[in-house]
């Protein structure tokens, strides 16, 4: 089953001086696990924002489980009202570069707040749920912490736990490693390789090659507002066909 899906996709910024998103159409099925790999400024990051509906694109179409929450008429993107829209948000999580943590609210709190205020869902169950979800991160003892006395790869692993916290279909990461050092890298890949293992559907933006091959099912490679070339990992990573992807991995691996 096809859970996510973009048409079309275009964006430009700068009244359209700025065209960073040129008919980018892709789809994701259940359990599959994408990594979008590619230049800085390929349009990688903008094409998540697009599809988390934190940046309205110019045209295309953007459907979830399904169902369409933006299409084209006149060759403009028209979205469903916002009331609406707060349905399709709840088809997904997205993990940021730099946590987004609330910083005065403890961990647990900030697990339990989308679930309890959001969903309205029972305190007790969530709060259950989120000490699981804590102790599959390897953050059992850091329930009462408060963001500032955590490691960036503890911070990463409770924003992850907070996405994982609203039950979504999709996790999306954006680069969910670039503000870490080397070692915490590490710690974060795990938890996300650990996911994978247990068929989570994800969208990964990443600069990881090494990860991206381990994990994905699907690479996809990105330049100039274009997908140049998408496929097996050992394909794509390994023996590309385009030109421009040999040229980006030979500069990558420098």
């Amino acid at each position: 089953m096809v859970l996510f899906e973009v048409n079309g996709v275009q964006k430009s910024f700068y009244e359209g001086r700025l065209h960073v998103l040129k008919d980018i159409s892709l789809s994701v099925s259940e359990g599959e696990v994408v990594s979008i790999i590619g230049p800085s400024g390929s349009g990688k990051s903008t094409l998540l924002r697009c599809s988390t509906f934190l940046e309205t694109m110019d045209a295309g179409e953007i459907k979830y489980m399904g169902e369409t929450a933006a299409h084209n008429v006149n060759g403009k993107a028209v979205y469903v009202s916002p009331s609406e829209l707060k349905k399709f948000k709840g088809y997904f999580g997205l993990v940021f570069q730099q946590f987004n943590l609330f910083p005065h609210y403890s961990v647990l709190k900030n697990l339990i707040d989308a679930p309890l205020n959001v969903q309205k869902r029972d305190r007790e169950e969530v709060t259950a749920e989120a000490l699981v979800l804590l102790e599959k991160m390897g953050l059992s003892d850091k329930a009462e912490a408060y963001p500032c006395q955590l490691s960036g790869g503890q911070q990463q692993r409770v924003a992850i736990a907070r996405a994982l916290a609203m039950k979504p279909g999709i996790l999306f990461f954006d680069e969910p490693t670039s503000a870490l050092d080397p070692e915490l890298t590490g710690e974060v890949l795990k938890v996300i390789k650990q996911l994978a293992e247990e068929n989570m559907t994800m969208v990964i933006v990443t600069h990881e090659m090494a990860f991206a091959r381990a994990v994905s099912d699907r690479v996809i490679f990105m330049d100039g507002g274009v997908i140049v070339e998408q496929g097996d990992p050992e394909k794509v990573l390994v023996n590309p066909v385009e030109e421009r992807t040999k040229q980006f991995l030979r500069n990558y691996q420098r």
